[in-house]
């Protein structure tokens, strides 16, 4: 048995804490028995298991004693079939129908109102997919989560604030998705209260992935909660 003075006993246990609550982010109550499929903080110095539209517009960089992630250019050499985001980066091998989405993000560059990063889920092919966009104001084209089925992205969020509070800093987004109910939420900092929702059923199974539609930023410490499925035989 280890034997330590009770204050330094409730300080090592406290530091425990600490860092598995920073190693992998638990998922909501709704979906606790969702299991850890994926998870990447970059320490490794490979992106093997990632898959970008367009790998000129990615790379590793070093900030300090960590490795993010980044998105380098505002649009990149990919040219969606429709209107949808330009710069896409998704987790290979990876296709899911429940899910929780768990990433540290950060907008390297203010472009003012329809600053943004983009999650993306539901990811079938190139023009069939859902994603959410983290636009700083909201209109109909930004802020809210979108589905893209062979046509120009459509709103579906049925809720949302009046923008993401960007700043230079790091921000916490979640997704949730839950295929039977069709349910979507999305948190931003705020990991109790959703800032969007939508319900939608077209899409039951998809590829997970981050990016933005026409802006740059940084990603870390990526978690997914899930049950793979196998993607259907056309």
């Amino acid at each position: 048995m280890i034997r330590c003075a009770p204050l330094r006993c409730l300080a090592v246990l406290l530091a425990a804490a600490l860092m598995s609550t920073l190693s992998a982010a638990e998922p909501p109550e709704s979906l606790q028995g969702l299991p850890l499929v994926f998870a990447d903080d970059f320490q490794s110095g490979k992106l093997d298991r990632w898959e970008p539209t367009d790998a000129n517009a990615w790379k590793l960089t070093r900030q300090g004693d960590n490795q993010v992630y980044s998105l380098t250019v505002r649009q990149s050499d990919f040219t969606p079939p429709v209107r949808s985001p330009f710069n896409r980066s998704l987790i290979k091998e990876l296709t899911l129908g429940n899910l929780v989405l768990d990433v540290r993000l950060r907008s390297t560059l203010d472009t003012g109102a329809h600053r943004d990063l983009c999650l993306f889920f539901g990811y079938q092919d190139d023009s069939h997919l859902y994603y959410v966009h983290l636009g700083r104001a909201t209109d109909d084209h930004a802020n809210q989560i979108f589905i893209v089925n062979d046509a120009p992205r459509k709103k579906i969020s049925t809720q949302t604030t009046e923008g993401a509070p960007w700043t230079d800093g790091w921000h916490h987004a979640r997704v949730v998705r839950d295929v039977a109910s069709g349910k979507i939420e999305i948190y931003f900092d705020d990991l109790e209260t959703p800032a969007m929702t939508a319900t939608d059923k077209t899409f039951t199974w998809g590829r997970v992935g981050i990016g933005s539609f026409d802006d740059m930023g940084n990603f870390d410490e990526v978690r997914v909660y899930g049950e793979p499925v196998e993607k259907p035989q056309p």
